[in-house]
This record gives structure tokens, C-alpha cells and sequence, in this order.
């Protein structure tokens, strides 16, 4: 009887990778392979890098969707050194000032403020009891992240064995608490609560569902917040031009379509155009359900990492208002929160329930009062971002409801911080949950893909290098630690690091 013939794996270059996506984490991730010496490939599906972070043009204006600032910068400046040169190489930063407003509907406001001074006089102003509170609040800040967050975000997490390891930090520093919880330890007052717990949603969390340790990777009371001059896109221009000046190969505009494999290697990764080629390791940073359902639909591993990750918790997404206004505002700070009536109840909605809340609770950007090249003269650039359920939660027609919905962003705005707002608008567009399912692959049009709970965190969650197959790596929101800009950096070094370590 004949012997099987066994499949040869082509060669692949050694130390050789291919990341797939050029969002944040994959590009944070290329940078540092091709400075530990790997020769890498980026490959983007869409004509730029960048991700959530892009620039949409309507009526002449330039218009940018993704993290509204670069936030806690030392993990900018550790991507920085990575790869060879400073932050200050790649980017000219302005402080944002204040770091952010938020107003409630009574008329009541506060500043998060870096200026200690300033800082006291806004608590003192409308939670004078609650100062000493603030104060314990920022050590937590400062403790938590100096003894969980390089133990656990900026580590590969393979199994429970090592989260275990780490158990004894996590409970020391109140990580069984919720986010809410942990602000309601320090500060008694409902609306500093509301104003301090709310950052967890910009990791796309529930702030009464996720833990207070998801709170480590958005900015600190206190600390001060920053923006890139020309916009994050610029940043994330830099980072691919520094990408290609020490070495890397940029394919943009040509969509991965499928992954080999023989064995349990991947084997090719195939794109659109009909490139194809052999790496000894592949990473993506593409959609996690995409990736899994779509790049290896033709292997078993695929197929059953699909079914698992269906029955999975996905975070919510946002529709996104954006729109230029003639005059200038400098009344109307760069990042600020018009609260609604509600909020535990708001957030019922959207992570739970999925429904369209009348009364949504509003992100409003004004990047062009801290950087005004961003507009022409006399004229001012702002994005409304409003949380909304993901598709699976919340299908209705985003097409027919966006003008109505975003109409009514625009007065809640109008009625707050500009009273002629409709009359002043010169150019406007919106992104609704199926442009991000459309257009970038995001699975139920979601913005920060799995939650972030109790039972979908550390090695929970798709960990760096899948365990069925020898070189095949995941980066970006998905995996561990999970989504805003710091976890994201902070899980690119990881994925780094494991594989530098086994290829």
C-alpha cells in the first residue's frame, strides 16, 4: 500500500511576519517586530493606515473619526523608543485644557484638570467633602498601575496559571470591584460618580459591569490630556512612515482574503490582488469574528473559534455626528459629556436591552479650539459620538433613522453650548454602526468588539498566539487586555514579546 504523502510546508523567510490591519495595535505591533528584526509585511484592506482612525472629507472639510486624544502618554512614549526614535519625533503635542468638561442638565459643570490648584477649586465648587476622596481616587490610580498594569496588560497571557499569579495584585488593588463600585468608594457625590466612572466606556464597558482595573487604561484624574497637531491621523501617519524608514513593507488597498494552512502553521497569507506569500509568522489585527470566520473558513480551527466566539458579549457602538460650524467656540472645550437624565439606566439600554434611549448621553469633540489648523479661519470643526446597542441588539435602518437622530444630537447640542447651531452649520457627516460593519469589518457594527466583563477578561478572552495554531498571533480589542488606545498598545507589546520569544 502507497504512503500518504505528507504536505512540505513552503519556507517562509526566516524571522519573517505578516500583520494583517493597520489599526493602532496592528501598526504598534509591526513597529516593533521590524526593531526586534523581523522582516515584516503590514497589509490594509483600506487605501490608509489607521483603523477607527480616519479622516472622512464632506464640503471641503476633513473630518476624523477614533480616540478623541493620545491620553496617559507613557505607553506612546515606550512605542516611541521601541522603534527607535522619541514621541516628540513623531508627533508635536498640545495639552488639552481642560482635559475634559462635562455638563449635566441642571446647569451643573466640572473640569477634570490637571492644574492641582484648579483641580481643588472645580471639587470645591460642587463636592467640597468629596476633595480628600479625589485625592485617594488618584493614588489608586497611581498604585494600581504601577503593580497590575505591566503584571498583567503588557504580558502575554497563555492560560490562568499566570492571571492566577496575578490574583493577589488584582484583589489588593479592588479589582473585584465594578467601575462604579471604585468611585463610589472614594466619592460620595452622584454627579462626580457619573464624571469619574464614565471613562470606562471608552474601552467600550459597562462602568456598573466591568471591573475598576478597566479604568487603568483611560486617563487619570489629574493627569493631563494631549492632542497631536494635525489630528491622531497624522500620528498615525508618523508611526507608518517610521514604520517604512527602518525597514517595513506597506500593502495598503489590498484586502487579505484567505489564510493557508498545512498542518497547524498557517502557511500563505492571500490578498485580493492575488498576492501571495509564506511568512514564519502571521498576526491580525482585522475584526476577530472576520478573522476567524472569513481568513480560515476553510480549517476546522476557524470553524470552531467562529461558533465560540458567536456566543460571546460584544461591547456597544456609537453613531457619530460630524459637523462644522462658522465661528469659532472658545467657550466649548476640545473634549467634553453632555449627560443625559439618566445614567445607570442609560447604560441599561445600550448594553442591555437595545434600545434607542430618547435622552442618550452625548461625546462631543471640538478639536480645532485646541488645534485651529485643523478648520479654515472662522470656521470650527466638532464630532458628537452617542453610544448606541450594537447591531445584534439594535437592527433597525441606520440609513433611515441617521439624518433624524443626528438632527436631534445637533439640537441637544444647540440647547446646551450653541443656541443657532442649525444656522451655522457649513458641512456635516455621519457614521452610523453599519458604516463600521461595511466599511471596516466590525463584527454588529460594533466599536470595541468583546465587552469587557468579569467573564471575558485577561485569559478569558482570544489570547496573543491562538493555542491551535503554531504561528498565528491576534492583536488589537479583541484579545487581552482589550480595547481603548493604552490596552491596545500595551497588547501589541505583549504579542511582541511572544513572538520574539517563539519564532
Amino acid at each position: 500500500m502507497p504512503r500518504k504523502k505528507v504536505p512540505v510546508l513552503p519556507a517562509a523567510p526566516a524571522r519573517s511576519a505578516c500583520v494583517i490591519g493597520a489599526g493602532l495595535g496592528g501598526l504598534a505591533l509591526a513597529l516593533r517586530l521590524q526593531a526586534q528584526g523581523f522582516a515584516v509585511t503590514l497589509v490594509e484592506a483600506q487605501p490608509s493606515a489607521g483603523g477607527l482612525i480616519r479622516r472622512r472629507e464632506a464640503a471641503g472639510y476633513t473630518f476624523e473619526e477614533g480616540p478623541g486624544d493620545l491620553g496617559e502618554l507613557t505607553p506612546w512614549h515606550d512605542l516611541a523608543a521601541a522603534a527607535g526614535c522619541e514621541l516628540a519625533d513623531l508627533a508635536t503635542l498640545r495639552e488639552i485644557t481642560p482635559a475634559c468638561r462635562y455638563y449635566w442638565r441642571d446647569a451643573a459643570a466640572f473640569d477634570l484638570s490637571a492644574d492641582p490648584a484648579e483641580q481643588a477649586r472645580q471639587l470645591g465648587r460642587i463636592a467640597p467633602h468629596d476633595i480628600t476622596g479625589y485625592e485617594d481616587l488618584q493614588a489608586w490610580y497611581a498604585a494600581a498601575r504601577a503593580d497590575v498594569w505591566s503584571r498583567l496588560a503588557e504580558a502575554p497571557l497563555s492560560g490562568p496559571a499566570q492571571a492566577f499569579a496575578a490574583l493577589p495584585a488584582v484583589l489588593r488593588n479592588h479589582g473585584w470591584r465594578s467601575a462604579w463600585g471604585l468611585v463610589s468608594h472614594f466619592v460620595e457625590n452622584e454627579q462626580l460618580r457619573e464624571a469619574l466612572a464614565l471613562p470606562t466606556l471608552l474601552s467600550g464597558a459597562n462602568p456598573f459591569g466591568a471591573s475598576a482595573l478597566t479604568l487603568l487604561g483611560q486617563l487619570a484624574p489629574g493627569q493631563a490630556a494631549w492632542w497631536p497637531s494635525g489630528g491622531m491621523s497624522a500620528l498615525v501617519d508618523a508611526l507608518l512612515a517610521r514604520f517604512k524608514a527602518i525597514g517595513g513593507t506597506v500593502r495598503l488597498h489590498d484586502r487579505v482574503v484567505q489564510l493557508e494552512l498545512i498542518g497547524n502553521r498557517i502557511s500563505a497569507v492571500v490578498t485580493q490582488s492575488g498576492w501571495r506569500e509564506h511568512f514564519s509568522a502571521v498576526a491580525s489585527n482585522a475584526d476577530v469574528v472576520h478573522t476567524y470566520r472569513d481568513l480560515l473558513r476553510h480549517s476546522p480551527r476557524g470553524t470552531k473559534m467562529s461558533k465560540s466566539l458567536a456566543r460571546r458579549r460584544y461591547a456597544p457602538s456609537a453613531l457619530v455626528v460630524h459637523f462644522a460650524l462658522t465661528g469659532t467656540w472658545p467657550g466649548v472645550p476640545h473634549r467634553a459629556v453632555l449627560f443625559a437624565a439618566r445614567f445607570k439606566e442609560l447604560f441599561g439600554d445600550i448594553f442591555g436591552l437595545g434600545v434607542l434611549p430618547q435622552d442618550g448621553l452625548i461625546l462631543l469633540h471640538h478639536p480645532s479650539v485646541t488645534d485651529p489648523s485643523l478648520a479654515p479661519a472662522g470656521t470650527s470643526l466638532f464630532r458628537a459620538v452617542l453610544p448606541v446597542a450594537h447591531l445584534g441588539k439594535l437592527p433597525v435602518d441606520w440609513e433611515a433613522l441617521a439624518p433624524l437622530i443626528a438632527k436631534r444630537v445637533l439640537s441637544e447640542i444647540g440647547r446646551r453650548l450653541i443656541p443657532d447651531i442649525h444656522d451655522r452649520i457649513v458641512a456635516q457627516a455621519v457614521t452610523t454602526p453599519r458604516d463600521l460593519a461595511l466599511d471596516l469589518g466590525a463584527h454588529l457594527g460594533g466599536g470595541w468588539s468583546l465587552e469587557a466583563t468579569p467573564l471575558q477578561a485577561a485569559f478569558q478572552r482570544p489570547p496573543h498566539r491562538d493555542p491551535g495554531l503554531a504561528n498565528f498571533y491576534l492583536v488589537g480589542a479583541a484579545t487581552h487586555p482589550g480595547a481603548g488606545v493604552a490596552a491596545v498598545l500595551a497588547g501589541a507589546k505583549a504579542a511582541a514579546k511572544l513572538i520574539n520569544r517563539e519564532q
